[in-house]
């Protein structure tokens, strides 16, 4: 077993390429451009909340107030009816950018921890380049990218979006095992 304080280094540097790579995508790569689309009569939809005093939180729509609920007439009706789904409602103001990449940043460097710590258990030192690239990565890929399928089951979101996160999260796991591959500790 090797010590986490041994891997200080690749947790720190696979948090930073991987910060590094997503603002590529992001910024410089449009391939999540059309993930949202602006709602048809914006404005009166907009006004009408405001009007209702709905606060920052996550909403379904038609909802009911328990399980039970669900199977009667009345919220099938409101269901076939429709629209359907979830919104989530942040705070009014602009979008604060800093304190979202300062959070991604430190999302990052939680993931190459766990990594690490599992890593740490499963390898010896001195393991091939390989191994390292090949353990590191598949556990990256569990931390970065299968969580959002989610949003497809439960939340409506099309797989077209989920599968492109999907895609984000096996290239932070590439590069994060890399990483990892790349500075291991040498064998005794």
């Amino acid at each position: 077993m090797i010590p986490i304080a041994e891997l200080w280094l690749p947790i720190l540097l696979s948090a930073v390429f991987v910060f590094i790579v997503s603002s590529i995508f992001h910024m410089a790569i449009p391939i999540h451009k059309g993930d949202f689309r602006k709602l048809p009569g914006e404005e009166k939809i907009l006004a009408e909340m405001r009007a209702q005093g709905v606060q920052p939180g996550g909403y379904a729509f038609p909802c009911c107030e328990n399980m039970k609920d669900m199977g009667s007439q009345e919220m099938i009706a409101k269901c076939n009816l429709g629209p359907v789904g979830f919104m989530t409602v942040m705070p009014n103001g602009p979008c604060n950018i800093g304190k979202s990449l300062v959070l991604w940043f430190l999302y990052t460097l939680l993931i190459s921890a766990f990594v690490a710590h599992l890593a740490a258990q499963g390898l010896d030192r001195g393991q091939s380049f390989k191994s390292v690239f090949h353990f590191v990565t598949l556990a990256a890929i569990l931390g970065y990218g299968i969580g959002v399928l989610c949003d497809s089951i439960w939340k409506g979101q099309k797989w077209s979006i989920s599968l492109k996160f999907v895609f984000d999260g096996v290239v932070y796991g590439i590069v994060t095992g890399a990483t990892f591959g790349w500075l291991w500790p040498a064998g005794a």
